[in-house]
């Protein structure tokens, strides 16, 4: 894995399936928080490490990396973090030039592009083409440490300018070596997530007609002026929607009209543009009356309805689904944590139960791929088991504790659990990145 550097009703749907058993249940997903808060999903090409590496960010631990190998004489030298640093060359006519004395163990490579072009370069076993390591956007003539464990094998970097193809460096072989390599991943390409992408596509549009008909309920209530019974019907239609995560992106405007936030309105709660079932929320939780809180459930009711006609014909970007495996609950943690999604009903703790329900479907489509590219998929099982029994600690019968009752060692539990868990979820993203291989 990279060394990274992220039930509120009773008779509502069945208990997720067991982390242990990552496959696609039943249960259901979401995402983040809406409107113009912070974007809740913006896709960004991860600058993760496949399988095991370092990060290899832009301005990796400033002044640790800063003492970079001479490269020439292709030998390792020492550097102020302690580990041999080999300068190689990416370039179309060099590229992986400069090493020329391989080591074995914890080690730096600091990548010069010599190009022209900005160019991706990619660690990879010269036999399988599996990827230790990689650093993109490598601007021409920059430097960007790229850290690695390697034992014995074969290896060798593979560069990919922009606008050209790829080439592959000299094969570079160590032996006699007593250290174990770190995890290696073959890239996946974006013709194997079409089938998830898919089949989670169809989970969806299932998730659209249930979203539908308990809003029904929701506007029902509020039309006939049962407020007491569109506060119990208001939960059970939100969670659906909040388990939809991974599809937020593909919703477009829908999903600011649904589950939008006061954030970037000028009147706030007050504002005309403040929709969905916040806006509901805001009202059913600070006593609005019946007859104001018509046109809002109707608004929403009638937004839901069109998500459900016009979801048929969409269609998600395979390339985006385990990035979205990942954003879902680093929004949670990001809105739901902070009780920035809070419009009275205090059930930010059933919206993340709602989210990690969402996040395991997900994964359960993704599990073949990952299994075979994850050995910490397993661990990343557990995590997911402790983070539901954590969130599940304050659900007292249906009745969702609100973050601000919690005791201040139920808080840190729930803060370390969910964040801990999006940590391993940022493997996902980074094993999912579909690569260049030509």
């Amino acid at each position: 894995m990279p060394e990274t550097a992220r039930g509120a009703e009773a008779d509502a749907e069945p208990g997720p399936t067991p982390a242990s058993e990552l496959t696609p249940p039943t249960p259901e997903p979401r995402t983040d928080p809406p409107r113009t808060d912070p974007p809740r999903t913006s896709r960004r090409r991860t600058t993760l490490l496949a399988a095991g590496a370092l990060v290899a960010v832009a301005a990796v631990v400033a002044g640790v990396l800063s003492a970079r190998g001479s490269g020439s004489t292709g030998k390792a030298t020492a550097a102020a973090d302690g580990l041999p640093h080999t300068t190689v060359e990416v370039a179309t006519s060099g590229c992986g030039s400069g090493w020329t004395h391989p080591e074995a163990g914890h080690q730096v490579f600091e990548l010069h592009n010599t190009s022209s072009t900005a160019a991706e370069v990619y660690l990879t076993d010269a036999k399988t083409g599996a990827v230790y390591g990689e650093v993109e956007g490598l601007a021409p003539g920059t430097v960007r440490p790229l850290g690695v464990t390697l034992g014995n094998g074969s290896y060798a970097f593979k560069c990919l300018p922009d606008d050209a193809d790829a080439v592959t460096g000299p094969t570079v072989r160590i032996t006699g070596s007593k250290v174990k390599s770190g995890p290696a991943a073959m890239p996946i390409t974006q013709q194997e997530l079409i089938p998830p992408t898919l089949a989670y596509q169809k989970w969806i549009q299932a998730r659209t007609v249930e979203l539908a008909q308990k809003t029904d309920v929701l506007r029902a209530a509020v039309d006939r002026g049962d407020l007491a019974a569109a506060r119990k019907a208001w939960l059970p239609a939100h969670l659906v929607y909040e388990r939809m995560g991974a599809a937020y992106g593909t919703f477009g405007d829908s999903d600011g009209a649904i589950n939008g936030t006061t954030a970037g309105l000028a009147d706030g709660v007050h504002d005309a543009g403040f929709t969905g079932f916040h806006r509901v929320e805001y009202g059913l939780w600070h006593g609005e009356s019946a007859s104001g809180l018509r046109g809002p459930a109707d608004q929403l009711a009638k937004d839901v309805h069109t998500l459900e006609s016009s979801w048929p014909a969409q269609r998600m970007d395979p390339a985006d689904t385990g990035l979205r495996a990942h954003e879902i609950l680093e929004n949670t943690v990001q809105f739901e944590l902070t009780g920035r999604t809070d419009y009275g009903s205090g059930t930010n703790l059933a919206t993340a139960r709602a989210n990690l329900d969402g996040t395991r479907v997900l994964l359960g489509y993704l599990g073949p791929l990952l299994r075979t590219r994850d050995a910490g998929f397993a661990e990343l099982g557990d995590w997911m088991d402790r983070a539901r029994h954590t969130l599940d600690g304050p659900d007292h019968s249906g009745k969702w504790t609100p973050l601000s009752q919690l005791s201040r060692p139920q808080r840190e539990k729930v803060d370390a659990d969910l964040g801990g868990l999006v940590e391993r979820l940022a493997d996902v993203a980074a094993l999912t990145d579909v690569r260049r291989t030509a």
